[in-house]
């Protein structure tokens, strides 16, 4: 997702549902900034965690709360992996706040409606995945 997106260090990424961190410490390894939002307070903790232990938590936030309540406007790059149904819950949030230019990656999800720029199959794994990125 990180490579999709070409995440550099002028990126400011947004993980939303970032479970334990892991895609916004990656992303600060290559010298970005970024800001995780979930639901889940346990979550939250371990992504703290990890960022600590990773050395990077000076480079990253992450807050408990609704991402369908949460602003996000400063984000270049904003990484999914949530249900389908809660992808097109978010698309108007999306698509009011971000700018031209930002991108957007959903693992295994697409936007219903949205054309991606990219579409890419990984295989093999454990499970075949999709990944798609939109360019706005």
């Amino acid at each position: 997702m990180i490579q999709l997106a070409q995440v550099t260090a002028d990126d400011l990424v947004y993980d939303l549902g970032c479970g334990d961190g892991r895609l916004l410490v990656q992303a600060a390894q290559l010298g970005a900034r970024g800001v995780g939002i979930d639901i889940d307070p346990v979550r939250i903790a371990e992504a703290q965690t990890l960022a600590a232990a990773a050395g990077v938590s000076d480079r990253l936030q992450f807050h408990q709360g609704n991402l369908y309540e949460t602003t996000f406007e400063a984000a270049t790059v904003v990484m999914l992996y949530l249900l389908p149904h809660l992808n097109v819950r978010l698309m108007p949030c999306l698509q009011a706040q971000l700018r031209p230019g930002s991108r957007i990656v959903s693992h295994q999800f697409d936007m219903e409606g949205w054309e991606p720029s990219q579409i890419i199959s990984l295989t093999p794994s454990e499970e075949d995945s999709t990944l798609y990125l939109w360019v706005l």
